[in-house]
């Protein structure tokens, strides 16, 4: 079922500190299908990631994370 409120995009500054590694560190780990791509947005070079793939992300490190302690 679609939600009712619109997906939320997060720029690049925003998931650094969100996640806590570096720009190139992020790009690294999309180019090695690791990280989820972010999103172009209109023209240009303007880009953002969705929110609730950042989320997924973050809650599948901590799994594995976990995991591995465990």
């Amino acid at each position: 079922m679609p939600s009712q409120y619109p997906e939320t995009i997060l720029r690049l500054p925003e998931v650094i500190t969100r996640i806590g590694l570096s720009r190139s560190t992020i790009y690294f780990r999309i180019n090695e299908g690791t990280f989820p791509a972010p999103i172009k947005l209109g023209g240009g070079r303007a880009v953002g990631f969705l929110e609730s793939e950042i989320d997924e992300w973050l809650i599948q490190q901590i799994n594995r994370s976990r995991a591995t302690a465990e």
